[in-house]
C-alpha cells in the first residue's frame, strides 16, 4: 500500500520537475536579458566560479562568483547597450553547451558604434544551464 502511494505522488511530481528544466534557450534569453540590463549578478546566476576572457580580467583561472560578478559590473560600467542580438544557440556535447551573442554599443560620451561578437559556454547541472564561460571577440 505504500508503495503504491509513493509511486502515484512520485509520477505527480516528475512532470513538475521535468517543467523546470531550463532549456538552453531560456538561458540564452535570460542572458540577452541580464546583459541588455547590465544586470551582472543575473547573468552569472548560480554558477559557483566563471571563466572570463574579457578585457580587464584574467583568462587564466576561474573566478568565484562574487569576482566574476563585479569584473562584469566593471566591464559594463562604460558601455550603453544599442542592440544584443542572439546569433547562435548551440549543444555541442551532451551537458555542455554554447550561445553567441552580437552586441552593439557606445562607450559613454561618444557616439562611435562599435560591435562585439559574446561567446557564453554553458554546462548542464541540476537539470538547469549555468553559465561557465564569458568570451568577448571584437
Amino acid at each position: 500500500m505504500h508503495t503504491r502511494l509513493w509511486l502515484s505522488l512520485a509520477l505527480l511530481i516528475l512532470p513538475i520537475q521535468a517543467g523546470a528544466q531550463a532549456t538552453l534557450s531560456d538561458a540564452a534569453a535570460l542572458a540577452k536579458a541580464a546583459w541588455s540590463a547590465h544586470d551582472a549578478q543575473r547573468l552569472v546566476g548560480q554558477s559557483s566560479t566563471l571563466i572570463l576572457q574579457i578585457p580587464g580580467a584574467d583568462p587564466s583561472s576561474p573566478l568565484e562568483r562574487p569576482q566574476a560578478i563585479e569584473l562584469l559590473r566593471r566591464y559594463f560600467r562604460p558601455a550603453e547597450e544599442r542592440g544584443l542580438d542572439v546569433t547562435t544557440i548551440r549543444e555541442v556535447e551532451p551537458g555542455k553547451g554554447f550561445v553567441e551573442l552580437t552586441r552593439r554599443y557606445v562607450v559613454a560620451g561618444t557616439t562611435e558604434l562599435r560591435r562585439e561578437t559574446l561567446f557564453l559556454g554553458y554546462r548542464l547541472l541540476d537539470r538547469k544551464w549555468r553559465l561557465a564561460e564569458v568570451r568577448s571577440a571584437p
